[in-house]
């Protein structure tokens, strides 16, 4: 039997959010560390320097098992929101609260290109929350998922051999190896051939039965549709819908006319 609205565990709630960040102009040179150290003596914003109100006022409450795609339009504060979630950007006004800990895909801060793609997995698995014991059981299947090896010992090389899908394939594996109780996805699905794309999206779904929430950042309506069973269209900033994912494309597509198909 479905939860209802009385029995069911929020996991975020997004309360009245707003994301305000400065953009600076361009820097001059000569005698910009004088100019920088004058600024902070006088508290006066650099030359140029604009603040954008990136999210605007956005509530809306997330539950246990649900997988929410984000859509909007290129600047419409889906990312910054994200990275409040995860709280790695705090809100100038609102609050987001979460239950338990929030992951944010990938794990770009932790890995190295120096370093090869199995001592990433290392990394990547620690940073994640993962033990070494837990990093040494699911090693095998973490490249094994990520495909890196299907057309040669890639995991032995270098990361910054790799193509940037093969990194971002990598991320995703190292992040879908362990359960998460809030698990926050930018564009991971757009990588990748379509026998990964499938692969992730099962993830993604035993990921929701497992632990708690999945929030998608997609670019592909289709994605979202097959992978999400609610959508939040975001658009400017602001909260233009939430709903049935499949009703909020409708609405987001009519809004900008049907995503054209890729050429081959």
């Amino acid at each position: 039997m479905a939860d209802t609205a009385d029995t069911r565990v929020p996991t975020v709630v997004v309360d009245d959010v707003h994301i305000t960040y400065t953009v600076n102009g361009a820097r001059t040179g000569r005698g910009s560390a004088t100019s920088a150290l004058n600024r902070i003596v006088s508290r006066r914003q650099p030359r140029g320097a604009r603040q954008v109100h990136a999210v605007k006022g956005v509530s809306f409450a997330a539950y246990k098992g649900e997988a929410i795609g984000l859509i909007g339009s290129n600047g419409s504060g889906k990312s910054t929101l994200l990275k409040a979630i995860a709280g790695l950007l705090p809100p100038s006004q609102g609050r987001v609260h979460t239950q338990g800990q929030p992951s944010l895909l990938g794990v770009n801060a932790a890995l190295m290109s120096d370093l090869t793609g199995e001592r990433n997995v290392v990394l990547g698995g620690l940073a994640m929350g993962m033990t070494r014991e837990q990093i040494r059981e699911r090693y095998q299947d973490i490249v094994d998922f990520s495909g890196i090896n299907e057309k040669g010992d890639f995991i032995t090389l270098p990361m910054r051999t790799y193509s940037s899908g093969m990194g971002a394939r990598l991320r995703f594996s190292i992040a879908a190896a362990k359960s998460h109780d809030v698990l926050l996805i930018d564009e991971a699905l757009s990588t990748g051939d379509a026998k990964f794309q499938r692969r992730s999206k099962d993830r993604i779904m035993q990921l929701r039965e497992e632990a708690g929430t999945v929030f998608l950042v997609s670019h592909s309506n289709r994605s979202i549709t097959e992978t999400c069973d609610r959508a939040i269209w975001l658009e400017a900033g602001t909260l233009r819908m939430d709903g049935p994912a499949k009703d909020v494309v409708a609405a987001y597509e009519e809004f900008t006319g049907p995503a054209k198909p890729r050429k081959k």
